[in-house]
């Protein structure tokens, strides 16, 4: 994104909180952040496109954040879920990212409520997928259940908490106390076999996105192989990578760009591999992130602040 259109969205942002969304004009926005009405529409087709593209970049940024609390980290340890959580809310609260969403719901435009809508599913598999590193895989029938009841206690709590207490208080104490509710109710309903909403059922809320995945891992198994058959078995070194990428995407929850960018330059400097073979497998794999960065950055708006 340029600057200038970056520029635009955070003048706009500015607006949005002053004046709420519903009463700020594209006038309003093109005279305060001093541009065209011809610029703006080259950027937006809309104000509540640029509405999109805000969320889109706010919650871009802090999902690679959250991320990176995992870099290096034990996956089931439970504090780092609870830093992931409270980095959320705190970007909630920063850019005052709730009282848009409220707007945007209580509004009769229903594609904004509709991106709004996914944007909760994500969040939902999210802590879905989180759910499935801290508890493990023989409780995945009850995961489902845990995130969506996680996400309404946490809600509701923040929300009575800071009426209690203003809303300028720390609302750590409410993140951990919701956490460890959540891990009691969690394995209760794996002690007693309770089940409400199937895991299953997850992959009907967006299905275009599990079948790019697919097609994307063909592609990719596909051009590895081509890589290791023009290789011999004293290679192993080019092996072992070209087997790590795939192991990474394959069987990995969630795939370590960082990573795999490293051992791709290393694989671009293999003058026994097949070099146009390799341009491809980074196209590819770029060309991936891409699509799942667009795709990710929707709000995640079911925790609130």
């Amino acid at each position: 994104m340029n600057d200038r259109k970056q520029h635009v969205i955070k003048m706009a942002h500015q607006l949005f909180i002053e004046r709420g969304f519903q009463a700020t004009s594209i006038q309003d926005i093109l005279e305060y952040s001093g541009i065209s009405k011809g610029t703006f529409y080259n950027y937006f087709s809309s104000k509540n496109e640029l509405l999109i593209a805000l969320f889109k970049a706010l919650y871009g940024s802090m999902e690679t954040s959250r991320d990176e609390l995992l870099i290096g980290q034990d996956r089931a340890d439970l504090t780092i879920f609870i830093k992931q959580i409270e980095l959320q809310m705190n970007t909630n609260k920063k850019n005052k990212l709730i009282t848009l969403f409220e707007e945007v719901f209580v509004s009769n435009d229903e594609d904004l409520k509709q991106f709004l809508k996914q944007g909760q599913k994500r969040m939902i598999q999210w802590v879905f997928t989180r759910f499935l590193e801290l508890f493990g895989e023989e409780k995945r029938p009850y995961l489902l259940d845990g995130a969506i009841m996680f996400l309404g206690i946490l809600h509701h709590n923040v929300k009575y908490y800071s009426i209690a207490n203003g809303s300028s208080v720390d609302i750590s104490p409410v993140v951990h106390y919701s956490v460890h509710r959540i891990v009691t109710l969690v394995n209760d309903a794996a002690n007693t076999g309770e089940q409400l909403n199937k895991p299953e059922q997850m992959k009907t809320w967006l299905p275009d996105v599990s079948q790019t995945e697919e097609i994307f891992k063909e592609k990719l198994y596909q051009s590895i192989a081509m890589l290791k058959n023009g290789l011999n078995e004293s290679e192993i070194r080019s092996i072992e990578l070209l087997d790590f990428i795939q192991d990474e995407f394959l069987h990995s929850k969630k795939s370590r760009e960082f990573l795999i960018e490293s051992v791709l330059c290393s694989l671009k400097a293999d003058k026994n591999l097949d070099q146009q073979t390799v341009a491809s497998l980074d196209e590819l794999i770029k060309d991936y992130f891409a699509r799942v960065a667009e795709a990710c950055n929707l709000p995640n708006v079911s925790i609130k602040q």
